[in-house]
């Protein structure tokens, strides 16, 4: 009988109840809770504790649905040098869901309609995740820069502008849609200028 959790390690790190091969391997899983070396991320999501030290995780097994966003875009496409404590993941202002403690996730709970554009998919270490695309990254740390400092605004900002492919009619529209385009043109006109 092979250890569970090198058979978990095998296959991504993260193991759910659809992916077991019946009850006995379930009781397995459950055993390797109990000693330790598996960990119980939610109901019927199992992981090897490796697997949430990595640069991402699998966000859909944790929270079903949910977007990356603010620090942990901010840190994928470079805009920041502030290393995010917790994987920063969106959801639907009225959705209730528990995030399991041993992995270090910060809900940010948007209107529904702010979470009908400017989301991707990508495959980011493995992974297919929704998160924010650039511009939306953008546009999210100027309509929080009041709570995540005007500092690191303006360095997500100068980042964006240095890069050779911005897309700024597409970040104006992301920004009027967020209700923070007047801010947005005041940084755009001090950083061009």
């Amino acid at each position: 009988m092979s250890n569970i959790s090198d058979t978990v390690a095998s296959k991504g790190g993260i193991i759910t109840t659809d992916n077991m091969t019946g009850q006995a391997e379930y009781k397995r899983v459950l055993r390797a809770v109990d000693r330790g070396e598996l960990i119980r991320i939610r109901h019927g999501v199992y992981a090897v504790p490796e697997a949430t030290f990595g640069t991402m995780i699998d966000i859909d097994k944790i929270v079903p649905g949910g977007v990356v966003c603010m620090y942990s875009a901010w840190m994928y496409y470079q805009l920041s040098t502030q290393v995010p404590p917790a994987f920063c993941v969106a959801i639907g202002s009225k959705r209730r869901i528990k995030v399991p403690t041993v992995v270090p996730v910060n809900l940010y709970y948007w209107k529904p309609e702010n979470l009908e554009f400017g989301i991707e998919r990508k495959n980011i270490s493995g992974y297919e995740v929704l998160i924010t695309d650039i511009e939306r990254s953008v546009c999210d740390a100027v309509k929080y820069r009041n709570k995540i400092g005007l500092d690191l605004c303006a360095e997500v900002i100068r980042s964006y502008l240095s890069r050779p492919n911005h897309n700024l009619s597409r970040l104006t529209d992301y920004a009027r849609r967020l209700r923070v385009a007047n801010v947005l043109n005041n940084y755009l006109e001090i950083s061009l200028s």
